[in-house]
């Protein structure tokens, strides 16, 4: 699995798009050249139509503009293909207002590059990713299937991977830094 300090690969992937424009039914290409120096947040999930994945997705797509406001976009990724992702979006009330684009890699080409693929079960694990503008991976974490992520938590460690100071344990944004 890639890890802090390692270069994000390469990808372009088809997406529904984030907002109104997503549910239209017209995809995107989204690739690594996108957002090009900006911070990234790409997060992975296993797959659509299921249980825990849509709590993320949306906790993350409700956080979207306070990941704007750091100069970070944020992408979520699963193995499902473009129809899928739209089918499910348009078919969830809690993703129609889905903020954040979702990319297809249906062969599964990101997820094994970055190295999230459950052997098992055939499907990304719930990785996390942050992404400075240099494209180098400055936060990695990964859940087990069945557990969701905590998206503050990576806002707040966005905070203070931005803020280029020592921050102690629980640091929240506006806190004192630590001083040598």
């Amino acid at each position: 699995m890639l890890t802090i300090g390692d270069k994000f690969p390469a990808f372009d992937l088809t997406s529904v798009a984030g907002g109104a424009a997503g549910l239209t039914g017209e995809f995107v290409q989204i690739s690594d050249k996108t957002d090009e120096g900006k911070w990234k947040l790409v997060f992975f999930w296993p797959k659509d139509f299921t249980f825990v994945c849509p709590t993320e997705i949306v906790a993350f797509g409700k956080m979207a503009g306070e990941f704007k406001d750091r100069d970070t976009v944020v992408y979520g990724v699963s193995i499902d293909s473009e129809f899928v992702h739209l089918n499910w979006r348009l078919h969830h009330e809690d993703l129609k207002h889905l903020q954040i684009p979702m990319l297809a890699d249906i062969k599964r080409e990101l997820s094994d590059a970055c190295g999230v693929l459950s052997g098992d079960a055939g499907v990304a694990y719930r990785a996390t990713f942050l992404v400075d503008p240099d494209n180098i991976i400055r936060h990695v974490s990964v859940n087990d299937l069945s557990v969701g992520r905590n998206p503050q938590e990576i806002l707040r460690i966005l905070d203070a991977l931005q803020s280029d100071e020592l921050c102690p344990c629980n640091w929240k944004q506006g806190e004192a830094f630590l001083k040598v």
